[in-house]
């Protein structure tokens, strides 16, 4: 235990273990609640690597771990072999190398499996809704009471609350259109939809 301790505060192994400590930091902050595991999103730069659709700050801790793994074992095996003076300082900079590329590819055979984790693709919004059109699945809408069942983009519906102003009734099974929401309230305030108001379908939005 001793000798791993030592051969990781040594050149290479010494690299990866000041770059462990700051991941092992971000983590924490994570279990924490401070900050997100894909608050830094995806770096499709990385996709060149075979790397792409997986947050930069998992890529970034799976290279990190193997690598220090892979400098780890080396050094010790390097120690133990009695490779010592210029000799030794080459096969140290050849085992920076190897951790490195053995990092790399390890990652990348992870990075498949990983994306499937990691839509691209952000969930749905409840801004979103707004602009929609929804059925009413409530007996009465007014300022305090109301839900509407609305369709996403992707086809999946919501049961959301709504709320009007206005006399114009809005009974169970008719069709309101969502055109605020209350951040405050979680709701969203709807009015009756004229069909033949309809310009046609919504623009997507970027």
């Amino acid at each position: 235990m001793t000798e791993f301790l030592d051969v990781s505060m040594r050149f290479p192994a010494i690299v990866f273990s000041v770059a462990l400590v700051v991941v092992l930091a971000f983590w924490l902050l994570v279990l924490l609640g401070v900050t997100e595991a894909d608050g830094f999103g995806t770096d499709t730069g990385l996709a060149a690597a075979g790397l792409g659709g997986v947050p930069v700050t998992v890529t970034a801790s799976l290279m990190t771990v193997c690598g220090w793994l892979t400098s780890l074992g080396g050094s010790v095996l390097l120690r133990r072999a009695g490779f010592q003076g210029p000799g030794r300082t080459v096969a140290d900079v050849a085992l920076l190398l190897l951790s490195l590329l053995v990092a790399w590819w390890v990652t990348r055979l992870l990075a498949g499996p990983l994306a499937k984790v990691f839509p691209d693709e952000p969930g749905p919004s409840r801004l979103d809704f707004v602009g929609s059109t929804c059925v009413i699945r409530t007996g009465r809408v007014d300022t305090h009471f109301g839900q509407a069942e609305v369709t996403a983009r992707d086809g999946s519906t919501a049961v959301v609350q709504v709320r009007q102003t206005g006399t114009d009734a809005l009974p169970s099974g008719s069709t309101g259109l969502l055109y605020a929401y209350d951040e405050a309230g979680e709701f969203f305030w709807v009015a009756p939809f004229d069909a033949a108001l309809d310009p046609g379908p919504r623009a997507d939005r970027g």
